[in-house]
């Protein structure tokens, strides 16, 4: 099990279901079992709290999980301050298997706020994304209607991470189009905040420094 800290409200982690076998945890009957769910969050957040000090006690909890295509379950944990059980929340976990396209040419991934896009440069900062100039051949950023848009031109499909790249950036944003019609949009009538290498200056100017 792998636990790694998003930010100081969330944070994701990474189960090979070998692992979950050996605890005689079956992934898809899960929600059947309100017992083993509690059992397996109430183990997964003792641990976080050891291993990353998120401190899920008092707070309501978002929790979202899906399979890869590797072989994994990726658990994200959302903390909000608001008294609710890790038991009631588990009746409400939903699962999905989610697969990564790499076929895209561009890429526009949809930021709530600026805050967001800070977050994810520093995961990246932090992690084997780095340093993306062999992903995209351009990686723009535009503030639209209260919105940030990260848009990423030319994309290289054999990029080494990519599937960790599309794990990352779908945690903090959301992909709303991959046709350069939209980027024309943001060109039009969006401010732009950089015009190239915008995660390689986010990192440099907003990311977070320990």
């Amino acid at each position: 099990m792998k636990i790694e800290k998003l930010t100081d409200n969330k944070i994701r982690i990474i189960i090979n279901l070998e692992e979950l076998s050996e605890q005689n945890i079956d992934i898809f009957n899960l929600p059947n079992s309100k017992e083993k769910i509690y059992e397996l969050f109430d183990g997964i957040l003792k641990e976080a709290e050891k291993q990353v000090g998120f401190k899920a006690q008092d707070c309501r909890l978002l929790i979202e999980a899906f399979s890869s295509s590797e072989g994994y379950i990726v658990f994200t944990f959302t903390k909000y301050k608001n008294n609710i059980s890790t038991e009631k929340t588990a009746k409400k976990l939903k699962y999905k298997r989610k697969t990564f396209s790499n076929n895209y040419q561009n890429a526009i991934y949809k930021f709530n706020d600026f805050e967001e896009f800070c977050n994810f440069c520093t995961y990246c900062n932090d992690s084997k994304l780095s340093d993306l100039k062999q992903f995209a051949k351009n990686i723009a950023l535009y503030e639209y209607n209260n919105s940030y848009y990260l848009v990423f031109s030319n994309i290289n499909n054999n990029y080494l991470y990519n599937n960790l790249f599309y794990t990352v950036i779908s945690e903090f944003s959301n992909l709303v189009s991959t046709s350069i019609i939209y980027r024309s949009k943001l060109q039009e009538y969006g401010k732009v905040i950089f015009k190239a290498n915008a995660v390689k200056n986010g990192i440099k100017y907003f990311s977070i420094k320990d």
